[in-house]
């Protein structure tokens, strides 16, 4: 008897399984009505007109675009386009300056909260999407995930990896040599970039990077143009 009721508890169990797999909980709809569309291959706007989305998908454009259930969102006559996705940026790079980064008391969860504004700004700025290109990132993509920060979708690349005197070797001039001197820099401490000089380092600090979750790498390999000496210069 024992056995023939867990049986049949185990069918019901296998049945509601199969009811739930065919009928997927219903997407979320919503009718944008009165709005100009931009569709990225026109130069011009579009007349007035409706748009219908399920879920993240456009379902329809126009006369067809209609729905009894959807969330209605009035465009005003404004204009409707697709995300944009911005190639290469530095959301965090581009809130502080490299002296900022550097001084004294500066820490990660500041210049976490800083670019948290760059990327609502991005976002506002109608970029669902971007590539950061280098810099402190990992901690602001996962509030970005979880839902703690607006902002838009981010493929990080993490520490800039970059040669003694390179490009991305953002050091002050009273900052001296972690391979000479034993002493990490405020950037790396920070995750603003990896100083590395050879083979062995380039390939540590690129699994570094992909172990906290980096989409692509970021190698800066040319002149110092970002470096004390060459600020100084300049």
């Amino acid at each position: 008897m024992k056995m023939k009721l867990l049986a049949m508890i185990g069918a019901a169990t296998l049945t509601t399984m199969a009811v739930s797999a065919q009928t997927p909980p219903a997407e979320k709809e919503t009718l944008f009505t009165n709005v100009r569309i931009f569709d990225g291959k026109s130069a011009k706007l579009s007349a007035p007109t409706t748009v219908l989305v399920k879920g993240n998908v456009i379902a329809a454009i126009g006369a067809e675009a209609k729905s009894s259930t959807a969330t209605i969102v009035n465009g005003g006559g404004r204009t409707l386009m697709p995300g944009l996705i911005d190639n290469h940026v530095h959301l965090t790079m581009s809130s502080f300056g490299i002296e900022e980064i550097t001084k004294d008391g500066m820490t990660a969860a500041m210049l976490e909260e800083g670019a948290s504004k760059q990327a609502e700004a991005m976002l506002m700025r109608g970029f669902t999407a971007v590539r950061d290109v280098g810099g402190p990132i990992f901690e602001l993509k996962a509030g970005i995930d979880k839902g703690k920060y607006k902002g838009p979708r981010v493929w990080p690349s993490g520490a800039i990896i970059s040669q003694t005197s390179g490009h991305g070797d953002g050091r002050l001039l009273s900052e001296r040599s972690r391979r000479i001197y034993g002493e990490i820099s405020k950037g790396e401490q920070l995750g603003v970039n990896y100083i590395v000089d050879g083979r062995p380092d380039v390939l540590n600090a690129t699994r570094e990077n992909l172990r906290y979750g980096a989409s692509q790498i970021k190698v800066m390999a040319g002149g110092g143009a970002a470096t004390g000496a060459g600020r100084r210069a300049g």
